[in-house]
């Protein structure tokens, strides 16, 4: 297994997270694309990016805090840091492109989709993920895939590091501290 990917590999993965989403919305198609944050939103911004140099110009753009709506609140700290959610744009009756960095038990996409029921209900939610890693224990699977991980074991993290949170970009698998 390689546990190891730099900054052209994960410009490359982007760039065919892009690809594959082009594939399935047009440019004239009206959409929303919805990062979960942290590295979620990074990852929208960029394919929001590349998507208007290819000439998408009909969407809107949204973020999405879902740390009071997980399941597992009480396991992460006394104090959860909870940062806003920016949804200023119509959700209802339009197609959604949801956006995170990993995939892995699929709570945090079923977190995202409990919180987007409080603000409306778009025609279809697409989940694109850059690094999606298998073990899931909800029915989730992403539509959108950068890089498929299965063999990852059960006490290793997939860490996602990207420039505009962490000052570089890398993708490494890594034992949990």
């Amino acid at each position: 297994m390689r546990n190891y990917y730099d900054e052209s590999d994960v410009r490359r993965l982007v760039d065919h997270l892009a690809d594959r989403i082009r594939t399935e919305f047009h440019p004239g198609d009206q959409f929303n694309i919805v990062g979960i944050r942290t590295r979620g939103e990074v990852i929208a911004q960029r394919l929001a990016r590349r998507l208007e140099n290819a000439g998408y110009i009909h969407f809107g753009r949204g973020v999405l805090d879902v740390t009071l709506y997980r399941d597992d609140l009480s396991e992460i700290g006394p104090r959860p840091m909870v940062r806003p959610t920016h949804l200023d744009i119509s959700i209802d009756n339009l197609p959604l492109l949801l956006v995170d960095d990993v995939v892995f038990t699929g709570r945090s996409a079923r977190s995202a989709l409990d919180l987007l029921a409080d603000f409306g209900r778009p025609s279809a939610i697409r989940l694109a993920v850059l690094v999606d890693r298998g073990g899931r224990e909800i029915p989730i699977q992403p539509d959108f895939v950068g890089l498929t991980l299965s063999d990852v074991p059960m006490d290793h993290r997939v860490n996602v590091r990207l420039f505009e949170t962490d000052g570089r970009d890398e993708i490494s698998v890594e034992p949990r501290s």
